[in-house]
């Protein structure tokens, strides 16, 4: 499993861990009952303390994104389909939230926003 911290992120370090191994479960790279390294190990590996990948571990299992069992380790959950549609749905409109917020400050109108929306729907 492919995580890279960065100092210089104004994220804290648990944060960026959940969220790498958010979007590889949402991109399929991890699948439902995939292991994940113990919290230990995944420490070690990244030069951290075991107490900040326990909290980035906490927060997965909370979002219902990993499942621990005690004496087993940490596994991805199964997916639930309406969890990882709102998902998306929330990072979607956070993206679409940026591209305002850039449009407004460039003089771009709701109508060439619009414009521009339709023309890359439709390229897909």
């Amino acid at each position: 499993m492919d995580i890279i911290i960065s100092n210089a992120s104004g994220l804290p370090i648990y944060e960026q861990i959940a969220t790498q191994i958010k979007s590889q479960i949402l991109s399929g790279a991890l699948s439902a009952g995939d292991a994940l390294p113990s919290m230990r190990t995944l420490a070690r590996e990244l030069r951290i303390s075991v107490i900040t990948t326990k909290r980035a571990y906490e927060e997965l299992e909370r979002d219902g994104f990993i499942e621990t069992v005690t004496g087993k380790g940490s596994f991805v959950a199964a997916k639930n389909a309406d969890f990882l549609r709102e998902e998306t749905l929330r990072r979607v409109e956070g993206a679409l939230q940026q591209a305002v917020e850039a449009a407004q400050r460039g003089g771009i109108s709701p109508a060439e926003m619009r414009g521009m929306l339709e023309l890359l729907l439709e390229e897909q």
